[in-house]
């Protein structure tokens, strides 16, 4: 086995930068990028190995860091666990880093190279300027030492509890750290540096109040500066500091250093000094405003509305010297600091006294504390370090003072809580503080909530123009719109966008936008420098809680769905997550939308956050992924059974199998439920894409199930297109899943959407094949539905005896069932075939049967059938009166049971009863409105019956021409569907009269 110091050789030796930092927050960097460490365990289990690295740390004192109380019986699992993911997050960077951390029989072991860990260079550096001292070379030591000193970020692990074992070498490294400091302070008085060792003596002062070393050198920088009177201060306040702390007085060094500091005198300003002269003498400069703001970004585009708000009332508030606080929050890139930026530096003229600007990395792993930022901003406002109090209120304190009597801008950028701002707030005066956060603030009292939303297309297109050129857009603006579209107008990603087609300008826009369309690929793309899409998102990503960050993956496995909020507690498997939910969207990560047709509220991930969340999904335990999405797919079988349960039409067909179980209803239902209807038209869309989620993930059971619960509301409204996609997604999986029944439901509802659009032939194949599934599970009132929908086609072909053979087997199979509504519904069909032979009596006898039946069992929408039947009844023996009576009692029924599908052929009904009986106002409201129903459902051999009647319209109305129009359009979808008989008798009506439509026929 090789020893350490042949693996640390071997570390040095990989091609990969890599650098483990512990002076400061723990980091490790992998080519130039900083590597997630994952949460608090992993970050300490690292700690401790890079503390020792190229030693094997045994297991029991890492159980003893990690739970220095009670350690969990499941310890040394847990640390193999936190490993695994330390090796796996490496690996990502570069495969071979994976193999830094190796495990040994008695332990682990971090492998690296001396210059891979900071620690370690820089007591490195230390010694090196060591001796460049003693070679008398001040200028090399000051260089070692200012390299050794850039090394430390904070203190050593800042942010990790430190276990007792750590304390002799970090005890060790901070003694060293003020040694390099005092150090560097002696070669830059040695090489006359006077100026910046005084400010980094101010400073080490105010840490280190009882280290008289430190406060000699302040003493003599300021004394050898000329600065006498500063000087016999900092003497005065060392005094000072010693006695209130130690009850001690100066050193003798200390004290002849005060015998050296002699103030002098004020020199009177000589009578009678020429006046040439007398000007030359120093006077105080005047102190020029402070502002610290960044460049006001030079192609800026859009925001015209917040800016504007912004600045009024920001100026407004100046002039009536009140302060006033706003928070921009939005998602990671949407340009929250730019249009902070951008109003500071517009209301520069209001805010004379001054702008600061503070970076609160909010979003890092270190966020600043408030002491170290009071400390910037008073320094900023003349504050020395000397003078700074050393507590958190008495800062706070001394800032609102400095703030009261000016007129200041405060740019606070990335807080991360409403604690790291309160106290950075001016307290009274006129002042204006604008603060960014990726999360929302409600807790921070009186201030003024701004969302930062994403840009309008616009907006955003005129981004993309700004920064690749006009001309480039304008010659590909489909491609410029794929790639807007795919950065889901985000800030951020068109900036990244537009930077690298400006870097290549080679380049089409096509191949970005290509690029882009993968969404496996599209964070990969959206990288450019150090400007990244995933970077941003990660930040935030970081500062969730877990179950907010498993909430967020398995939202993202979902797909491009909007979803209400018992979505998130099903992923979760608990009973409720509102609190979950608000994490997300206080952090916006999770955009509510708006309210569905339910009243409740829906949520969505814009698409490039939701492409991060499904890669984490799928990176990390994909199987616990599949599970969370069960969940939901379930959850939402269950309100679709429920709500088809609830419909107010009774369906004539089948949407569940009743010989499995299937899920409980999720928590609320019945709320949720109250209108079905209304429940499915919001779900809709998600429904149609759990559908295909199902069977994508293998879970076949469901994807049938679903597609055959949301039927009975796609025949309701007529949504023959998600009808048809479910049913064929849903047709293979039944298959798959060995599910005799449910392939015999989606078969039977298939021939019913190829019935409604005229494809007769594959409607006949799918109820016949439904018919034998129906036959060989023993289902009699399945093959009564089948058996039904064979005789509507028989009909249609004109096999009349076949027809009413396949209808009596239906209707004796539904009594034999004792399906009540099945028989109404077949009545009605059996009367349809004896109305097509011109046998009115035995048609009407049927039809009135079904109507009483209908009334009897409460079915309104087999009575409106009916009665809309009798009214076609009634029109082909002329009566158009009693015609008209009963199709406008059919409407009133369709209309208010919602059936808009069936509203439309009501329509046509009466239209052309309007027509015969010349009520052509009415007639033609009717038929345009029923052609746009069967044009959005498909229905071509109804477009065309309406379309030619359409045409005898216009030729009554003497409009020749949209006469002609209507009459070649009916023409054309006649030949399209091979009716032979319809296409012959409008040729001949159109050859009979060239110049115009058919005239029209009565009755």
């Amino acid at each position: 086995m090789p020893g350490h110091g042949d693996l640390a050789a071997q570390a040095g030796k990989l091609l990969t930068s890599l650098a483990f930092r512990i002076l400061g927050p723990l980091e490790v960097i992998a080519e130039g990028r900083a590597v997630p460490l994952g949460g608090p365990k992993p970050r300490l289990l690292l700690a401790a190995l890079a503390l020792q690295p190229n030693v094997v740390v045994s297991t029991e004192v890492l159980v003893e860091i990690l739970w220095p109380g009670t350690a969990p019986r499941s310890a040394a699992a847990n640390i193999r666990t936190y490993v695994h993911s330390l090796r796996r997050r490496l690996a990502e960077t570069a495969p071979e880093l994976g193999d830094r951390i190796s495990s040994r029989a008695s332990g682990y072991l971090l492998s690296a190279a001396d210059e891979e860990l900071d620690h370690v260079l820089f007591a490195d550096h230390a010694a090196q300027a060591r001796k460049a001292f003693e070679r008398g070379d001040a200028e090399a030591a000051l260089a070692l030492l200012d390299k050794a000193d850039a090394l430390w970020r904070g203190e050593v692990l800042e942010g990790l509890p430190h276990d007792h074992g750590w304390g002799a070498a970090i005890a060790r490294l901070t003694e060293l750290r003020l040694s390099v400091q005092e150090q560097r302070l002696r070669a830059r008085l040695a090489l006359g540096r006077h100026g910046e060792a005084i400010a980094e003596l101010r400073g080490l002062v105010t840490e280190h109040p009882l280290r008289e070393e430190l406060w000699q050198q302040l003493v003599t920088a300021l004394r050898d500066g000329g600065r006498i009177a500063e000087a016999v201060e900092a003497y005065e306040l060392a005094e000072h500091t010693l006695a209130e702390e130690l009850g001690a007085t100066p050193g003798p060094r200390l004290r002849e250093l005060r015998a050296t500091l002699v103030t002098p005198a004020a020199v009177p300003e000589p009578p009678g000094l020429p006046a040439e002269l007398a000007v030359l003498r120093p006077r105080a400069q005047p102190e020029l405003p402070i502002c610290q703001l960044p460049l006001d970004l030079p192609d800026f585009t859009g925001r015209e509305d917040v800016v504007d708000q912004l600045v009024t009332r920001l100026r407004e508030h100046g002039e009536t010297g009140r302060p006033t606080v706003v928070v921009l929050s939005g998602a990671p890139g949407v340009g929250k600091s730019a249009i902070a930026v951008r109003v500071a530096h517009a209301v520069r003229d209001a805010f004379g006294d001054g702008q600061l600007h503070v970076d609160l990395a909010g979003t890092s792993s270190s966020p600043r504390a408030p002491m170290g930022v009071l400390a910037e901003l008073l320094r900023a406002l003349g504050i020395p370090d000397a003078g700074l109090p050393r507590d958190l209120p008495e800062r706070s304190a001394l800032l609102r003072s400095r703030l009261a009597g000016k007129r200041m801008c405060v740019v606070l950028d990335d807080a991360g809580s409403a604690a790291q701002v309160r106290p950075l707030l001016p307290g009274t005066g006129a002042c204006a503080v604008l603060v960014t956060s990726r999360v929302r603030l409600p807790d921070l009292d009186g201030a003024v909530a701004v969302d930062v939303d994403l840009l309008p297309e616009p907006e955003a297109a005129r981004l993309l123009e700004g920064i690749v050129g006009a001309e480039r857009v304008a010659a590909e603006p489909d491609n410029a719109a794929a790639i807007l579209r795919q950065c889901g107008h985000l800030p951020l990603a068109i900036r990244v966008a537009g930077a690298k087609l400006t870097n290549r300008p080679s380049w089409s826009l096509r191949i970005l936008a290509d690029r882009l369309h993968d969404e496996r690929r599209r964070l990969d793309e959206l990288r450019v420098g150090d400007l990244a899409v995933r970077a941003s998102v990660t930040l935030s990503y970081d500062l969730l809680p877990m179950s907010a960050a498993a909430a967020f993956r398995w939202l993202g496995a979902l797909g491009p769905v909007q979803f209400p909020a018992w979505v998130v507690a099903a992923a979760l498997g608990r009973p409720s997550a509102d609190d979950v939910l608000d994490v997300l969207v206080d952090a916006h990560l999770v955009e509510l939308v708006a309210s569905d047709a339910t009243g409740q509220p829906r949520y969505r991930l814009h698409d490039l956050l939701r492409v991060y969340a499904a890669e984490l999904a799928e990176r990390d335990a994909p199987e616990k992924t599949r599970r969370a999405a069960r969940r939901v797919l379930e959850g939402y079988l269950a309100l679709a059974v429920a709500a088809a349960e609830r419909m107010p039409i009774h369906f004539f067909g089948q949407y569940r199998d009743h010989a499995v179980p299937y899920p409980a209803l999720p928590d609320g239902a019945e709320q949720l439920l109250a209108d079905p209807a209304a429940w499915f038209a919001a779900e809709r869309h998600s429904g149609v894409a759990a559908v295909t989620l199902a069977a994508q993930l293998g879970f076949d059971d469901l994807a049938w199930q679903l597609t055959a619960a949301f039927t009975p509301y796609f025949d309701l409204r007529g949504h023959q297109d998600d009808w048809h996609a479910t049913h064929e997604v849903a047709l293979a999986a039944a298959r798959r899943a060995g599910a005799v029944r449910g392939e015999a439901i989606v078969q039977r509802n298939l021939g019913q959407i190829h019935l409604y659009q005229d494809s007769y032939a594959e409607a006949f194949v799918a109820f016949d094949a439904a018919r034998e599934l129906y036959e060989r599970v023993g289902d009699a009132q399945g093959t009564g539905v089948a058996l039904a929908g064979l005789g509507t086609i028989l009909r249609i072909q004109g096999r009349n005896d076949l027809a009413l053979e396949r209808c009596h087997e239906a209707s004796k199979l539904f009594a034999e069932a004792g399906d009540r509504h099945g028989e109404a519904v077949i009545r009605i069909a059996v009367g349809a075939v004896w109305m097509a032979q011109k046998c009115y009596a035995p048609a009407k006898r049927w039809f009135t049967d079904a109507l009483e039946l209908a009334a009897a069992i409460g079915d309104r929408h087999r009575e409106a059938h009916a009665l809309q039947r009798l009214g076609l009844l009634h029109q082909h023996e002329g009566n158009l009166g009693p015609a008209r009576e009963f199709v406008t009692r059919a409407i009133a029924v369709f209309t208010d049971l919602g059936d808009d599908h069936c509203v439309g052929y009501a329509n046509q009904n009466l239209g052309e009863l309007c027509l015969h009986s010349g009520d052509f106002a009415h007639a033609q409201l009717l038929l345009v409105n029923s052609l746009s129903v069967h044009r959005r459902n498909g229905d071509r051999r109804s477009e065309a019956e309406v379309s030619q009647l359409l045409g005898e319209l216009h030729s009554a109305l003497s409009q020749p021409e949209r006469s002609r129009t209507y009459s070649e359009r009916a023409l054309a979808i006649w030949r399209e569907l091979s009716a032979r008989p319809q296409q012959s008798a409008l040729e001949t009506r159109l050859e009979s009269a060239p110049g115009e439509g058919p005239r029209i026929v009565s009755a």
